[in-house]
Parts: C-alpha cells; structure tokens; sequence
C-alpha cells in the first residue's frame, strides 16, 4: 500500500482507520442512515482505503458477519427465548420484586451490579446481556429509576468479569501465555475487579442516569413486560431457571481447567453441555416447563411465545453481524498489527506496556479476546525478559487493557446501544465511558498493587 502525506505505512493504516470510523459516527448520528447498510459501507471503504484487494474485502466482511453471529445468532435467539418465558409467567417480574424488597429502591443498583457480576463468571459478555436484559427492564419499570441507572450496574458486572476474572476465556489465554498461577491471579482479580465494578457500576450508572433518559425499545419493553393474568411463580424456580446455563457453563468451565485434554467421557459431557449454544438450549426447552406448562400455558401458547419473540431481535442480530464484518476488515487489513508495533516501540513499566498492548489493540480491531490473545503473544516475550515481574498482574493489566473505549466497531457496542435504545451518541456517553473507566480503573489498581505486593 503506498503512503499518505509521507507518512509512513502504520500512521497510513491509522489515519484511515481513523478516517473510516468518524465517516461511520457522522453517517449514523447526523444523518440517521441505516447502522447495518453504514457499518458494511464503512467496512468496505476501510477495506479499499487501506490497500486491500477488493475481493479479499468482500472475504472478510462475509466472513467477519457470518463468523461473528455463528455463535452469537443463536445465543441472542434462545436467549431472547428464555426471557419472554421469565416475561409471560412472570419470573422477570418476581425476581424484582424480590431483590427491591430486599435491597430497598434506593439500594437496587447495587444488587444489580452483583446479579451482573456472578451470571457473568461463566459466561460471554453477549449471553449475560440476554440472560439480564429482562430483569434490567422490568426493575426500572418497577423502580421508577432510569434504565442506564440500573443497566449500567449489570453491564459494569458483566464486562468486568469478561476481561479480568478466571475461569473466564480471555484472562485464561494470558494466564496461559504468561504461566501464571490461576489462584493468584482470581485472587487479584477480585481485588482489582470489584472495586472496578463499583466505579464503573452504581456509582458512575446514578451519575449518567440522571443525566441521559432513555426508554427500552417499544417492541422489546412490550414483549419483556407483559404476564399472564396469575399468580407469580416462586422465586426459587425462576432463579434457577435463569440461572441454569450459568451453572452448566461454570461446569463447563471447571471440566476445562480440570482436564484440559477430555481424559475422560465426563469431562468431555460437561464441556458440552457448558458450552453456551447447548446450555442456552438446555435452559430455553427447560424454561418451557418450568415457567410454561407447570404455570398452565398450553402448547400453542408456548409456540406462540417463542415465535413472536423473534421478531423484534432481528435488526439487533444483523447490526451486531455487521459490527463483526467491519472489525474483521480492520483485522486483516493490517491496522491491529500496526497498533502492535507502535506499542511494542515503546520502553515502559511491564505492565502498563500489557495494558498500552491491549487496549492499542482493542481499539484498533473491537474485540476483547482477539485483543487479549494478541497482545499476550506480544507481552510475552517481554515479560519473559522481566524476571521481577508480577505475572498474575501484567495478566490483569492485559485484561484491562482488553476491554478499554469500546466504540463502534465492537459488537457488544452495537448490542448495548440497540437493547438500551440509545443514539450513536449517548452510547458513546455511556457505554464506551463505562468501559473506559473499568479499563483504567484496573490499570492504576494493578500498578498500585504491584506497589504493595
């Protein structure tokens, strides 16, 4: 690809990259085009700016669409699922009012920051947002309170668990890569990630709410609210219920760090089932009967059930899809290993150089994992060159650094935004804010800690 200016082949990628995602902001929050059609036209102009051929542009947005909603289409589908059924027996219902009769309206935020942060322990960013996302809508409705107050919690519960606490995936790949010591590190995690969380969480959620209004999308609020004329089932069955593909993906989970080669026809069945595809499955049939038949609905209502929910949940499924085209352009265009370069230049503390890798890279590509497998394979080489270093830390700095400015090419950016009804804009405000202050909330706490220990 020949330079720009004179400048030279990274700084071309960069002012491109750059050029591509304000092209995108402007299209989407001035002239309210499409953000499907605009991510695809943004992903193909990236593409051809930075030197792509044309076909191979082509490859990567079919590939960087479907790779994305392999997974994640079915996840949203059943999830959806499973809410409307925690919606029409009225187990959303019941599962808020516990928790503000036990916490106290004033109080509830917080409870949801918790919710968040333990469903999110086995499970992807993406199905925990499904898992809760019910729960979000009926609490504010119930609470009078703002949607980003009680969102924002669950959200800051969620990411941080995705980023910095095992047995989660993209921590595991750098504790891998490092040669950590699993305990030490969820250990750390904890002291690092809960006051994070709280940050991020209650504290910055009371703030924005106040300041941003924002009303769940019509369809989604409808489907999410409404119950049959009966009485609320027990809170027991409910939690179970939405909790069930949380325990069979920790299960899942425990087998891998347990017996990582399938030794045994156990651990090979427990990794099935905790795999979120067939635990959501295993969840959607047993919500069927636990808050279906057992709470009197008939088959054509349950049919009925789980086809209208659909519905409302396929912009969502495409605009997330496109977000996956335009990060797997960035990828293979060149612009995450610029990113890498220009951090691997730099001669800095070991763990703000983990954290500078990852978040550099996070912000070029969008995706918390390819940034947290990126820059591991990039760290450790330097690390290994640092005897002195706090391994389980430089793994949490990495992991911080993984989740930073979240922004319009992350899938989860779009899915925050569509589910929470917010403009480019306020998603920006809120969303991107958030995951900032988690980020480097985490960097100073593990720079601090390394102080100590």
């Amino acid at each position: 690809m020949n330079t720009l200016f004179g400048l030279s082949h990274n700084a071309t990628l960069m002012f491109w990259t750059l050029l591509t995602i304000v092209f995108l902001i402007v299209l989407i929050s001035k002239y309210k085009w499409n953000p499907f059609v605009t991510l695809l036209i943004a992903a193909l102009l990236l593409g051809l700016l930075t030197g792509m051929q044309p076909m191979d542009v082509i490859t990567s947005i079919t590939g960087g669409l479907g790779g994305t909603l392999g997974t994640i289409a079915i996840v949203i589908a059943l999830g959806t699922m499973l809410g409307k059924m925690m919606a029409e027996s009225g187990g959303a219902e019941q599962i808020a009012t516990t928790l503000v009769n036990r916490f106290g309206e004033k109080r509830v935020h917080w409870a949801m920051m918790i919710v968040g942060f333990i469903v999110g322990i086995p499970v992807f960013f993406e199905v925990g947002v499904i898992l809760l996302i019910p729960i979000v809508f009926t609490v504010a409705r119930k609470t009078k309170m703002s949607l980003l107050q009680i969102g924002i919690p669950i959200l800051a519960g969620l990411s941080t668990v995705h980023g910095l606490v095992p047995p989660h995936p993209a921590p595991m790949i750098a504790i891998d890569a490092y040669g950590a010591d699993l305990g030490i590190t969820i250990l750390y995690s904890f002291v690092i990630g809960i006051p994070a969380a709280i940050l991020a969480g209650p504290v910055f959620g009371k703030y924005i709410g106040k300041r941003i209004t924002t009303e769940p999308p019509e369809e989604l609020a409808e489907q999410f609210s409404s119950k049959a004329d009966r009485g609320l089932p027990g809170f027991g069955i409910t939690i179970f219920t939405i909790l069930l593909p949380v325990i069979l993906m920790l299960i899942g989970s425990a087998a891998e760090i347990i017996d990582p080669n399938n030794t045994s026809a156990i651990s090979v069945i427990c990794k099935f089932v905790g795999h979120e595809v067939i635990a959501l499955l295993i969840a959607a049939v047993f919500s069927f009967f636990s808050l279906g038949f057992a709470r009197g609905f008939n088959k054509h209502e349950l049919s009925k059930f789980t086809s209208e929910c659909l519905a409302p949940i396929a912009s969502i499924i495409l605009i997330i899809g496109a977000g996956g085209a335009f990060k797997q352009v960035l990828i293979n265009s060149g612009v995450g290993n610029a990113i890498a370069e220009i951090a691997t230049g730099a001669n800095i503390n070991i763990i703000l150089f983990a954290w500078l890798v990852a978040a550099l890279i996070r912000v070029a590509t969008g995706s918390a994992t390819v940034a947290m497998t990126t820059a591991a394979g990039i760290v450790a080489p330097v690390l290994a060159m640092t005897p002195d270093a706090n391994v389980a830390l430089v793994v949490l700095a990495t992991g911080a650094g993984s989740i930073v400015l979240s922004h319009v090419n992350d899938a989860g950016f779009w899915m925050v935004k569509e589910f929470f009804n917010m403009t480019v804009a306020q998603t920006l405000k809120t969303w991107t804010v958030l995951e900032t202050i988690l980020s480097v909330t985490g960097l100073v706490l593990a720079l601090v800690l390394n102080l100590i220990v």
